[in-house]
């Protein structure tokens, strides 16, 4: 397993890095980041759970280190956020599922 905030802020590090090189570039994704904050229709806790559902079915270490730690901050239960993971999972699987019908049609329209 990772060790989250030694991995946290050398990632933190990096991106700064990336930052200076390309400020357009950071600045872009803070501003989708902040998009939501906005307009206020979900509260923080509720962006943060489904970008951690999202950091699972993208498998993103970086937005699972960062978005546990907000998480925390914004007060969600460690039950919550395992409820936020039930969906992802499951929302895996249905995509599995959704694909393999895919793979199928393609299977079938190859050998047609």
């Amino acid at each position: 397993m990772l060790e989250w905030a030694k991995y946290r802020k050398q990632l933190s590090s990096r991106v700064s890095e990336l930052g200076q090189l390309s400020p357009a570039t950071l600045e872009g994704v803070r501003a989708l980041g902040g998009a939501g904050n906005k307009t206020a229709r979900l509260d923080a806790k509720t962006r943060e759970l489904i970008a951690l559902a999202v950091a699972v079915t993208t498998r993103c270490d970086g937005c699972i280190a960062s978005h546990t730690a907000e998480a925390a901050k914004v007060g969600a239960t460690r039950e919550e956020i395992a409820e936020a993971l039930g969906v992802a999972i499951a929302l895996n699987a249905g995509a599995a599922l959704v694909y393999s019908s895919r793979v199928l049609d393609a299977f079938d329209t190859a050998n047609g």
